[in-house]
């Protein structure tokens, strides 16, 4: 609902993203707040900020598999570790960054072929089960291939970024490359339901046999929705590999792929907003219980390490069911009411 005053003489102003000129200057100054932050701040908070951007970008894929697609996906984090490896195994040889995150990226998509394949038959339920075959087999195969591939058990070093003779390895270059392809995965997730393959992916998301009747190719657009999700989960992976520097398969677990899905579902499956607002909010939610965990520990309470992750895990797992509980449809179905409310003010929304 848009309040008395906004109105639009051309389509192209009424198909803008942000309506109001107050939303875009709000967007400007988050933008100048994110560019200087760097200059404000120290390398934790930068190392923190740039892990909040790679998981953005790993559930913005997750967004176009599930939330768009309908296609549910359990081995995201699976797909996040075929970038990782593929950026860590580039990076090795000497390849720019220029071509190691594109071809992360695109690895990564066929390999999430290989698993579509068969899940493009099947729904629900087993759809599942064929994902999480995929993150249950990533680390088989990678410690089954000879140690001198991907470095079996051990794993492979990754050589710092550089880009035309800039080094990026340090806490500012990684953090302004993670916000670069954060802002780019972003901009792409809410223009992506605009384009005629977007507009495909919910008509199968809503009812595939009525999408096939109307002409649209159902397997194939399936098969896509997993290409899509994979290409952002491979650029994800990449960016982590140059974050950790030292990449193995147990940084990447069915335990992350559900936190992915759970970020999803928390911030709104149906809107691209809620990628953005779904990883802020149980990235801090995560942080307070881990800050509030050290200082249990460090306060001589006679728990140990291992009881006092379970019980921030539990916490945040209750975190995420209140928040299921009491908002259903996501963080972003919240903030969307929030701000017409906030725009009709102080005229009722009935």
């Amino acid at each position: 609902m848009r309040p008395t005053g906004i109105w639009f003489s051309s389509y192209a102003a009424e198909a803008r993203i942000l309506e109001t000129r107050r939303a875009r200057a709000w967007l400007g100054l988050l933008s100048a707040g994110l560019v200087c932050l760097p200059l404000l701040t120290g390398p934790w908070l930068l190392g923190e900020m740039t892990n909040l951007f790679i998981t953005m970008i790993a559930v913005c894929g997750l967004y176009v598999t599930v939330g768009m697609a309908g296609q549910i996906n359990i081995a995201q984090s699976a797909f996040v570790g075929v970038g990782a490896f593929t950026a860590a195994k580039l990076s090795g040889l000497g390849a720019p960054i220029w071509a190691v995150i594109p071809a992360a990226a695109l690895i990564t998509g066929a390999v999430s072929v290989l698993f579509a394949l068969p899940a493009a038959r099947v729904k629900g339920f087993y759809l599942a089960l064929t994902t999480l075959a995929a993150q249950v087999m990533f680390p088989i195969v990678i410690l089954a291939l000879p140690m001198s591939w991907l470095g079996g058990l051990v794993g492979l070093p990754v050589s710092p970024p550089s880009l035309f003779g800039i080094g990026l390895g340090t806490p500012s270059g990684l953090y302004f490359l993670g916000l670069a392809f954060a802002v780019l995965a972003v901009w792409t997730t809410y223009n992506l339901p605009r384009s005629r393959v977007g507009r495909a992916f919910r008509a199968v998301h809503d009812n595939d046999s009525v999408a096939g009747v109307m002409g649209i190719p159902v397997t194939r657009i399936k098969i896509a929705a997993f290409f899509a999700g994979a290409l952002y989960a491979g650029v994800a992976g990449a960016i982590l590999a140059y974050l950790l520097q030292f990449v193995t398969v147990s940084s990447f677990t069915l335990f992350a792929s559900v936190w992915y899905l759970g970020m999803l579902i928390v911030g709104g499956l149906h809107s691209p907003l809620g990628p953005v607002l779904g990883v802020i909010f149980v990235t801090l939610v995560q942080e307070g219980l881990h800050s509030a965990g050290n200082a249990i520990l460090q306060s001589g309470s006679g728990l140990g390490g291992g009881e006092v992750f379970a019980a921030s895990s539990v916490v945040l797992g209750l975190c995420i069911l209140a928040a299921l509980i009491f908002e259903p449809r996501g963080l972003a179905h919240l903030w969307t009411q929030t701000m017409t409310a906030f725009r009709l003010w102080p005229f009722p929304r009935n």
